[in-house]
């Protein structure tokens, strides 16, 4: 039986190991047939600590790997163009 797989965007990568994945699904109400959106958050395992904020990933349910990590990080589909570090400017936040 394959496993359920989805794409979401880390929001948290502050824990060793594990981020913090919010996948957003969007659906049709039933009775008013407005579209919603719901997020929810997964804590995925993150082997080489190589997930930042903002990376989008491909995540996989897997086995109980803690008390509420039950899904780990395929693959990283786009890397954030924030998660990366700005260089120093020099003289900035400096005062005089």
């Amino acid at each position: 039986m394959p496993r359920r797989r989805m794409i979401g965007t880390v929001t948290s990568d502050k824990m060793d190991k594990t981020v913090v994945v919010a996948v957003e699904r969007i659906f049709q109400h039933p009775k008013y047939k407005k579209y919603i959106r719901r997020t929810k958050k997964y804590k995925a395992h993150d082997e080489k600590n190589e997930c930042k904020v903002g990376d989008v990933v491909e995540i996989e349910e897997t086995r109980p790997l803690s008390r509420e990590k039950r899904w780990r990080v395929i693959r990283i589909v786009k890397r954030s163009e924030l998660g990366e570090e700005l260089p120093k400017v020099e003289g900035e936040g400096e005062e005089s």
